[in-house]
């Protein structure tokens, strides 16, 4: 099955209540792990690669400080990997921009081959915003992709998306940008937050989303409801890293029950990234520590040293770093490498296989009404006049 843009998958999740996780990929071999878990669960995907995964996938191990050549090399290689594993897939995938920062990144991903992007423009006045993220929707539209844009700001910090406190997003202004931009989802501030520490006990404001559906339902708006920085940060991965050596403080998430409710208030898509991050370095820890030999392994040993050195990190692009080749074309030359690999599959798919269960998407993918980007390009023309 070809590709898909994200309205499709959020029109049926809206539709039939349930909750469509969104999982960040920076890997060939992630991307590879959530299309197979997916389809293992007769689920619809969204894989999401945010600005700096692009970076990254485009070579550049400062990734903070990636460079729109990186993005756009980047974005390419992201888009081959999920091709080759969700083109022949039994279920409709999307590729899905996190967090684009500004138009030129969001025009590389849907040049590269994204069918979905997200244009994050919540740190802006609101007319800011509009204006920008209308222009996206533009260029995006015309070419049968669909967009995602952000009204409010969640504290947290992930990749370069950064906030010390959070604003609520009012529903009558999101009322307003769903007129006004044309975008097909919009991810709100409701008491999530990005990051491995969101404090305990989190409680989201579901008002919030509730009210907005209702409006949008008044208004006859059709549109999904995006909740970002909404890892569940699972306790028992926490405590395993620490085990292992890991200086892992202060972690939190949020909880599967709030998360529930939040679906039944409305919310469609639901973002992943922290608990995949979690998963995998705790499998490669485990991995080192049981073969003691890849420790001064030449193509795997600098991973174990990099894992060492940063014991307070989890983001396993810290530690990918010498096995580029592996990470971006997924390229595996020899035995060890296949161990950090298996890693990286097994980790992806206990965390992603959990959620599916849990939000409910399982065993939907035929109720998803899917449509060519061809097919989307007609859609918003005649919808758009």
């Amino acid at each position: 099955m070809a590709l898909v843009s994200l309205k499709p998958i959020i029109d049926a999740a809206n539709q039939y209540h349930y909750g469509q996780g969104a999982f960040n990929v920076n890997a060939v071999a992630q991307a590879k792990a959530v299309i197979e878990v997916h389809e293992m669960f007769r689920s619809p995907a969204i894989l999401q690669g945010a600005d700096l995964a692009n970076g990254f996938m485009g070579g550049c191990t400062d990734f903070v400080h990636a460079t729109l050549e990186d993005k756009k090399r980047g974005a390419k290689r992201i888009a081959e990997a999920v091709r080759t594993y969700g083109e022949n897939a039994s279920i409709p995938v999307v590729l899905h921009l996190d967090h684009g920062k500004d138009y030129e990144a969001c025009k590389a991903a849907i040049d590269g081959g994204y069918t979905s992007v997200m244009i994050d423009g919540s740190s802006l006045p609101f007319d800011q915003n509009v204006e920008l993220t209308r222009e996206v929707v533009r260029y995006a539209h015309q070419r049968g992709v669909s967009v995602e844009g952000e009204l409010g700001v969640l504290a947290g910090v992930e990749d370069h998306v950064f906030a010390a406190d959070s604003t609520y997003t009012n529903p009558l202004k999101a009322i307003e940008f769903f007129k006004k931009t044309g975008v097909d989802a919009l991810a709100i501030s409701y008491g999530t937050m990005h990051g491995a520490s969101k404090g305990k006990d989190v409680k989201l404001r579901c008002q919030i989303p509730s009210a907005i559906r209702e409006c949008m339902n008044h208004e006859g708006i059709t549109g999904g409801l995006v909740s970002h920085g909404s890892s569940t940060v699972p306790a028992y991965i926490v405590e395993e890293i620490n085990a292992l050596g890991g200086e892992l403080n202060n972690t939190g998430g949020i909880s599967m029950k709030e998360l529930k409710e939040a679906i039944a208030c409305g919310i469609n898509k639901i973002n992943v990234d922290t608990d995949i991050r979690l998963a995998v370095t705790r499998n490669m820890k485990e991995l080192f520590q049981a073969h003691s030999s890849l420790r001064t392994s030449g193509e795997v040993g600098e991973i174990y040293r990099l894992l060492e050195e940063n014991r307070e990190k989890f983001d396993p692009r810290v530690f990918l770093t010498p096995i580029m080749d592996t990470v971006m074309f997924g390229r595996i030359p020899n035995s060890d490498v296949a161990a950090i690999t298996d890693c990286i599959e097994r980790g992806v798919k206990e965390v992603v296989g959990t959620l599916i269960v849990q939000f409910g998407s399982y065993g939907k993918a035929p109720l998803v009404q899917c449509k060519t980007l061809e097919e989307m390009k007609e859609f918003y023309r005649e919808n758009e006049r």
